[in-house]
Order: structure tokens, then sequence, then C-alpha cells
């Protein structure tokens, strides 16, 4: 059967009114005096309403489907993934929402895409500044404060002193160095595995923030390849960063475990929430990471109004195991 179009289903629409009333004035023992009487006004214009509501509610029914793509249209993102309208009958409107629905599938692949090669440059240009702090810069500030040591020990008081306190502060700044190269590049991941990094990670936060951390890992989690390591503890990092910047929060939980076939990451905090905040750099960019490997990702967070705020909790759920090569 042949659909018929927008345009001949609104004016079939409008003609039915139309036709209607005619017949009205045609048939019905009602006639229009001049001047116009009272009563003959009222039935007139009583009859206009009618046709007004009547062509106002067949126009609604007929246009629904476009409100309804309106609305997806204002609300649409593409970090979150699955937005989709169900496509009803036939016709242009049918069309049009079939035709929306492909565009956001594309879309959603192209950003995947997208996101992908820029968190794999990303990853890359966070291995060479990595390399070089440790190559060269680790390098000089440890010839540096071997220097320090023997000239300390050859030199005579107050200066050595003096020497053992620039000793001190290059040491804290090697270390400084050091800790910023395991989070650029985190080598326990590739050395030892996601369950020992995250760990490190943990220990390293709570000693560095001075935040009661509590660990939940699973030491029986499914095998998983390198790059779905990584965004796991990459989204852990965030949250925890998160957690230490804008939460002030008193203590966090960590926990890492299978279920059903799946790895899921959970980090909740006690602290403020974000509520009805914007979502800012961070947990967008823990979104893209997580479209990067196919993963869910839920943000939950009281409103900033609730009497009894709980803190935000991050969970990240990978829905396939994924082999490590």
């Amino acid at each position: 059967m042949t659909s018929v179009s927008l345009y001949w289903r609104i004016f079939g629409l409008n003609a039915v009114v139309l036709g209607g009333a005619t017949a009205l004035l045609l048939w019905a023992p009602v006639t229009v005096s001049v001047p116009v009487l009272l009563t003959e006004a009222v039935i007139l214009v009583g009859g206009l309403g009618v046709m007004l509501v009547a062509n106002a509610a067949l126009l609604r029914i007929g246009l629904t489907p476009l409100d309804r793509v309106t609305r997806l249209m204002t609300t649409v993102d593409l970090l979150r993934p699955g937005q989709r309208l169900p496509v009803r009958g036939g016709g242009e409107v049918a069309e049009l929402v079939s035709t929306f629905n492909s565009m956001l599938e594309r879309l959603e692949g192209e950003r995947a895409a997208s996101s992908a090669r820029a968190i794999l440059a990303q990853e890359a240009e966070r291995r060479r500044i990595a390399q070089e702090l440790h190559d060269e810069v680790g390098q000089s500030m440890t010839a540096v404060l071997l220097a320090l040591k023997r000239a300390s020990d050859e030199a005579s008081q107050p200066l050595r002193g003096e020497l053992q306190q620039a000793q001190e502060i290059t040491r804290e700044s090697l270390d400084e160095v050091r800790r910023l190269v395991r989070r650029l590049r985190p080598g326990v991941l590739d050395d030892l595995g996601l369950v020992s990094a995250v760990t490190s990670l943990a220990t390293e936060f709570a000693t560095h923030t001075g935040l009661r951390v509590r660990r939940r890992f699973d030491s029986d989690l499914p095998s998983l390849d390198h790059e779905t390591e990584l965004v796991i503890y990459r989204v852990a990092q965030e949250s925890l960063t998160n957690a230490a910047r804008h939460a002030e929060a008193r203590s966090v939980e960590v926990s890492l475990r299978g279920a059903d076939g799946c790895v899921v990451l959970e980090v909740g905090d006690d602290g403020r929430g974000i509520g009805a905040a914007r979502e800012g750099a961070g947990l967008r960019g823990m979104r893209e990471r997580a479209l990067l490997i196919g993963a869910g990702l839920d943000i939950t967070s009281p409103d900033s109004t609730s009497a009894t705020p709980a803190g935000t909790r991050v969970r990240l759920t990978v829905p396939a195991v994924r082999k490590q090569s």
C-alpha cells in the first residue's frame, strides 16, 4: 500500500473539517439573517470553535511523532549511547524517525572512533613525557643528589648543614618527579596487573591526601586486555582525584569485582556529591574512556540540597570478558 505523504495527510485533515462545516451549512436548518441575529451569531461562533478544536486535535495526532523527535534532539548526548525513538506506522514521519535513529547510530560510532583516537594519542603522549621525565629529569636529579652527597661529606660546618638541606629538597623533588611518572604511565599495571595497580594507586592516594581509603578487590577477576585494564585504572584514578579535589570527602571506598562475566569497578565517597552540577571535563573524559571499550558508566549523586548527602558513586561495568592478546 502506498504511504500518504505528510502534506496530503494534513490537507486531508483540514478538508474533512471544512467539508463537515460546509455540509452543516448546506443541509442543517440554519439561516443567517442580515443583520445577524444573536442566536445565529452564537451558532456560527460555536461552529467555528468546534472546527478549530477538531482541527487542532487531528493535527496533534498527526504531528506527535515530530514532537518526539524534537524532544529527543534537545536532550540527546552522544556520551550516553542507545537513545532511540520507536518507529511506528509508515509514511514520511516514520521515515524521518528511522532516519534520525540511523543518524544517531552513525554519530555515536563516529564519536566513539574519534574519542578512541584522541585517547590513544593522549596515552602515547603520556608515555613519551613519562619516559623523558624518567630518563632525563630523573637521572639529572639523581646525579645532582649524588654530587650534593659527596660535597656534604667533604664540607665543614655550617656549609655541611646547608648542603644536607639542599640534598633533602632535591630528594623530595625527585620523589615528586617519580610520582608524576607513575601517574602518567602506571608501570605497575604492565608489570603486576590491574589489582596491584589499583592497590598501589589507592595507597598512594591515601598517603598524599590523608583520606581513609577502604579497598575490596576480588582475587579471581576475569582476564582483560591491556586497553581495558588501562581504562579501568584511569577511571579509578580520575574518581579518586575528584573525591580529593571537589567532594570534601573524609573517606573513599574502592571495589573491583567480577559479576556475571563482567568486571565492575566502584568508587564511592562520603563527600557532598555533585548534585545537579554540570559534568566537567573529568567526568566526560571517563565517559569517553568507557565508550572506548564498550563499557557502561553510571555516576550517581544525591541532590546538593539533600539533608543526608551520601557522596558520589562511580560504577564502571565492562560488559564482557576481554581476553589478553
